[in-house]
Order: structure tokens, then C-alpha cells, then sequence
């Protein structure tokens, strides 16, 4: 069985002011993820999930789908700020998660 490497990349990005997760740093507009999937991919991981917000779907499908298509099975698992443990009240006006995963435990919804 091959492991699994999961990417956790939901965040907002606030402080850097837009999506860093697929902005283009390397000579050819990689990814830094591009790196970590390349590392793992020689490493002889076989599928790559990717923990991200519902809205970022569609980025991600558009950079990630064609450059990992048969070299690596691909998944996705939405977090969503408001998938807290049943009882817990998240600050109103709060707009960033708190930093406490377990809080959100149990709290993911996966999508192929």
C-alpha cells in the first residue's frame, strides 16, 4: 500500500493578500506545494489530498488536475469555518479560523 500525502491549504492568506497556495514562485510558475508533490511523488506516495475551502476548489482542480493526472490519485476534503463540534459557538465576528484543530475534528467533508 502506498502512503498518502495530505496538503493542508485551506488558509485564507490574509497577511500575504492573495491565494499563496497556488500563486507561481518557481522559474516555471511552480507552486511551492508543486515541490512537496514532486518530493512525495518520487517517494512513492500514491495519492495527494488536498484540505481546502469549497471555494478553492475549482483553482486547485484547474492547476493541480493536469499536472498530477497519471502520475498520482488526487482527492479533496472542504473545511469550512462554521463545521465546528455540535455546542460550539465560533465569534460572530470572527473571519479566521482560530488555530485549534481540534475544534474541528471529526468536522471534514471529503469530495473525490
Amino acid at each position: 500500500m502506498q502512503p498518502t500525502l495530505v496538503i493542508l491549504a485551506a488558509g485564507m492568506a490574509s497577511r500575504y493578500g492573495s491565494m499563496k497556495q497556488i500563486q507561481g514562485f518557481g522559474p516555471a510558475g511552480e507552486t511551492i506545494m508543486d515541490y512537496s508533490i514532486f518530493d512525495a511523488i518520487r517517494s512513492g506516495f500514491g495519492k495527494i489530498v488536498f484540505v481546502i475551502r469549497r471555494e478553492f476548489a475549482e483553482d486547485f482542480k484547474a492547476i493541480f488536475e493536469p499536472k498530477l493526472a497519471g502520475k498520482v490519485e488526487t482527492a479533496y476534503a472542504f473545511q469550512e469555518m462554521e463545521a465546528f463540534t455540535e455546542g460550539y459557538q465560533y465569534p460572530a465576528d470572527r473571519k479566521k479560523a482560530l488555530g485549534d484543530s481540534s475544534r474541528c475534528a471529526g468536522r471534514y467533508e471529503c469530495c473525490e
